[in-house]
């Protein structure tokens, strides 16, 4: 049976990889950087994972999550990841370029959907209305240097020629978690989040919102590539695959993301 360990920070990451054999590290766990909009999918699916691998004996796979950007950062300072779930292409991509990742394994496993939401359900009419007339105090958005979701929130917000003059009422988060958090705990009136966290079973779970046309922002295409820092690469892989199964796809869909339309390019191994 695989153990599944919740998030730790990659101080304790670090601090347990000095104080372990590094093969006692490495043999039996893997660990996935995952960016922060898509870490409930992952719980979800990891308990999905471990029925759809039952050869894997004592396994622990461990979340890491993060801005894409702080991702990023991490592996180029020798975290000892092996996957990278990545909320853009270009990190994914990089890392390869760099000889940080596998090539040919790289592929998109989501395509995120941007929402502007509130938690006051009388705030937001279904539209920009609420963005035109200025008719808030704080508005929350993930930091675009390090968070796609950030970036998309920006182009949104310069389509509607409102990126000035609202600056002055922006609140920025870290990454699109901390952005929510804002918004929930009511230290933002609305902000920019990723769908995936205010939509469940198909509807809004709670609050207002206004679904954004995705005409009005780039596609979210959220890859993944395996790292070559990997000790465990059987298990790595067969997770790359499982994350590209079609059934997994379609459960990440109804999580809120956009359906993935194009083929998936399968991993060729390394």
């Amino acid at each position: 049976m695989i153990l599944f360990l919740r998030t730790i920070s990659l101080f304790v990451l670090l601090l347990v990889s000095f104080c372990l054999p590094h093969s006692k590290l490495y043999a039996d766990q893997l660990m996935i950087a995952v960016a922060s909009n898509f870490s409930t999918v992952m719980y979800d699916l990891l308990n999905d994972f471990e029925k759809s691998d039952t050869d894997t004996d004592k396994a622990k796979v461990v979340l890491i999550t993060g801005s894409s950007g702080k991702l990023y950062a991490q592996i180029k300072q020798g975290a000892p990841f092996d996957i990278l779930l990545s909320a853009d292409q270009d990190k994914p991509h990089r890392l390869i370029n760099e000889g940080l990742a596998v090539p040919n394994t790289q592929f998109t496993y989501a395509i995120g959907s941007l929402v502007l939401w509130s938690a006051n359900q009388k705030l937001i009419k279904a539209n920009e209305e609420v963005l035109l007339k200025g008719v808030f105090n704080k508005i929350a958005l993930a930091n675009s240097k390090l968070a796609p979701y950030g970036l998309a929130a920006e182009q949104v917000l310069t389509k509607l020629g409102l990126e000035q003059t609202t600056r002055v009422n922006w609140v920025q988060g870290e990454n699109i978690s901390q952005t929510y958090q804002f918004v929930a705990s009511g230290n933002a009136d609305l902000g920019f989040v990723a769908k995936s966290q205010v939509w469940g079973k198909n509807r809004l779970i709670n609050g207002s919102v206004w679904l954004i046309p995705a005409h009005f922002y780039d596609p979210i295409k959220q890859d993944a590539v395996l790292l070559k820092k990997t000790k465990n690469i059987q298990l790595a892989k067969k997770m790359m695959s499982f994350l590209q199964s079609k059934a997994v796809q379609d459960k990440i869909e109804k999580y809120g993301y956009q359906p993935n339309v194009e083929p998936i390019n399968y991993i060729q191994g390394r």
